[in-house]
């Protein structure tokens, strides 16, 4: 994208080249290889924020192994919709990955996935609730395969490093999915934004975005951005906004009414981390526990495998922590900044129903390194300190909005938000945003394109021709795509 001390004018300008900005540039360049896209990145490098590596878990959310997906109702029986639609998302993403590689646009899937159990561990009274959790998730197409034990020396097999140790009158049990993975998505935005820069899309790196405002005379919208060579200004007819933490404040500067009363609280993550070559030999799974006593969703604690440029670790946590910053690049002045007339009444209405949440935060933020080797000991009863280094995640923006009349902060998912003529449109949210990413951005096109939407749909399914399909109930359908995915993808499936 050049420098000009004119007005550059677009189709589409993305602000934020990060997995769903790299998502949603491919598509569009592919689907309309005639319109000018821009994306604009403040960083020098895309994919340094949430979808980078150590900014997130890399679990490649699926369904499989998160108890807060699957909640209890008052009878004791668990809802599987919400595991049930986060893994159909994903296998919308996978379908389109794995579409990539085929067409030769991305290579080396080994770079950015590969086959990583998934796994529920459950202690005390948590582990009757896992028994019912694997019947309700088992008796869809979906779960099938899922497989449940209350059996030590089974789970000895499974898990062996959280077995050895450990207390034989624990009472323990543990779900196992062999469909689960492990992802790095800074590595695969990477791909996604050189197959988009390959297809036209114009990539500005370094360029950070001022503000945002309709232009009267044309109705478009106006991108006020700077770089090291200085002020340019950009016009564009539609103006997606996946900035991630940055998103609010940016659609804040647009004056978009349905943000109005909307406001973010920052959450940061601390995790342990282990390099260590013997633990990670006897740890070959992602492993998610369920919270403890009184602790919110968002501490669901978790022991990963992860790879990252081509070397393991194991990593554990997360621990809350607290940064007034939006990004972990960002401000200290984000917090303060992004408070207004509009959203103050939510945010002191969500402090009180969040007390919960407050609490939690601030017991996390005075977690001492014997309570964190505590919290380790649950899942590696045998963990030395000497093992494990203390590594900052990165920044999640939590939405917070009215929701039946009081301020709340809103729960997992990403939120589609889109102005009154469908000219601007954003994501807000956090997980499993990027697990979802394909089927959100979609979802986004078909919101903001609804009469182009259907020619897209139906290109699209050219080469993926269950696209869309519930695979749920349709198992010949399901088994398609997993061969199609796992053969072009190099997964165990």
């Amino acid at each position: 994208m050049k420098q000009s001390g004119t007005t550059e004018h677009f189709d589409v300008i993305i602000i934020g080249a990060g997995i769903m900005g790299s998502t949603a540039a491919g598509l569009l360049a592919t689907l309309e290889p005639g319109w000018r896209i821009g994306v604009l990145e403040a960083l020098d490098a895309v994919g340094l924020e949430s979808s980078h590596g150590w900014n997130n878990a890399g679990t490649g959310h699926a369904g499989l192994c998160e108890f807060n997906y699957t909640s209890a109702a008052a009878d004791g029986s668990i809802d599987p919709t919400d595991a049930l639609r986060i893994h159909e998302q994903f296998l919308v993403s996978t379908q389109y990955w794995a579409h990539l590689v085929q067409q030769g646009r991305i290579d080396a899937p080994a770079d950015f996935i590969r086959s990583v159990p998934h796994c529920s561990f459950a202690r005390g009274k948590w582990t009757e609730f896992l028994r019912i959790r694997h019947a309700a998730l088992s008796a869809h197409p979906l779960f099938a395969s899922m497989e449940f034990t209350d059996d030590p020396a089974t789970m000895r097999r499974w898990l062996p490093l959280m077995l050895r140790g450990r207390r034989p009158i624990e009472d323990i049990a543990a779900t196992r999915s062999a469909l689960g993975t492990d992802v790095d998505y800074g590595s695969l935005t990477s791909k996604l934004m050189s197959d988009a820069s390959a297809a036209g899309v114009e990539v500005a790196l370094g360029t950070r975005v001022r503000g945002i405002a309709r232009v009267p005379k044309t109705g478009h919208w106006s991108i006020r951005a700077r770089n090291a060579q200085g002020d340019r200004v950009l016009e564009a007819k539609f103006v997606f906004v996946a900035a991630g933490g940055g998103t609010l404040p940016l659609l804040q500067s647009a004056r978009m009414p349905e943000v109005k009363t909307m406001g973010g609280f920052p959450i940061s993550g601390l995790f342990l981390r282990t390099s260590n070559k013997e633990l990670i030999e006897q740890h070959r799974a992602k492993v998610y526990g369920h919270p403890s006593d009184g602790a919110p969703a968002i501490s669901v604690p978790h022991l990963d495998l992860r790879v990252l440029d081509g070397r393991e670790y194991l990593m554990f946590g997360p621990f809350g922590a607290f940064s007034p910053r939006f990004l972990k690049r960002g401000k200290l002045r984000d917090l303060a900044a992004s408070v207004t007339p509009g959203n103050l009444g939510t945010l002191l209405s969500a402090a009180r129903t969040s007390a919960d949440l407050v609490r939690y935060l601030v017991s996390q933020i005075l977690t001492t390194p014997t309570q964190r080797l505590d919290a380790l000991r649950a899942f590696v009863p045998n963990a030395r300190t000497e093992d494990w280094e203390l590594v900052r995640a990165g920044q999640r923006v939590q939405v917070i909005k009215h929701v039946d009349g009081a301020g709340a902060i809103a729960g997992f998912g990403t939120e589609v938000v889109l102005n009154d003529d469908r000219s601007l449109a954003a994501l807000l949210g956090a997980s499993p945003g990027a697990s979802a990413s394909v089927g959100v951005v979609l979802d986004l096109l078909k919101r903001s394109f609804p009469e182009r939407y259907p020619e897209w749909l139906s290109a699209l399914r050219k080469d993926m021709p269950h696209l869309g399909t519930e695979l749920n109930t349709d198992a010949a359908a399901l088994a398609r795509v997993r061969e199609q995915v796992g053969t072009h993808l190099s997964l165990d499936w």
